[in-house]
């Protein structure tokens, strides 16, 4: 079992494919963000061409389709190596370890919206 199947089978939050992209919050981080491959209100799950490691902490923006943009402090969980030709060279996970009550409003209609 991957570490990645391993946190899927104790995850807390119900996640979603939703309408919102991300990237890290950096002066570097100027490049177009990159969409979620799925969101919850504990945290997300993205692809990155960037090596991140179990317990790194990014600040990362989530932007939504209607412009708002959520800002949240979070860790990665685990990371996978995805095969040549994917979209990207790693599949993270990663959870929330600060959002204010605004970006967790945000994250909960997105979340929503695909629930219904």
């Amino acid at each position: 079992m991957t570490e990645a199947r391993h946190h899927d089978e104790r995850r807390t939050f119900t996640r979603v494919q939703a309408q919102v992209t991300v990237r890290p919050v950096s002066v570097l981080a100027r490049a177009v963000p990159r969409r979620v491959n799925d969101v919850s209100l504990g945290g997300l799950r993205c692809f990155s061409d960037d090596v991140h490691r179990p317990g790194e902490r990014l600040e990362l923006e989530l932007h939504f389709p209607d412009g708002r943009v959520a800002t949240v402090l979070a860790e990665v969980v685990w990371t996978e190596p995805l095969p040549a030709g994917a979209p990207a060279r790693f599949d993270v996970g990663m959870h929330y370890l600060d959002c204010s009550p605004g970006s967790l409003a945000l994250i909960r209609e997105a979340v929503q919206a695909q629930g219904e």
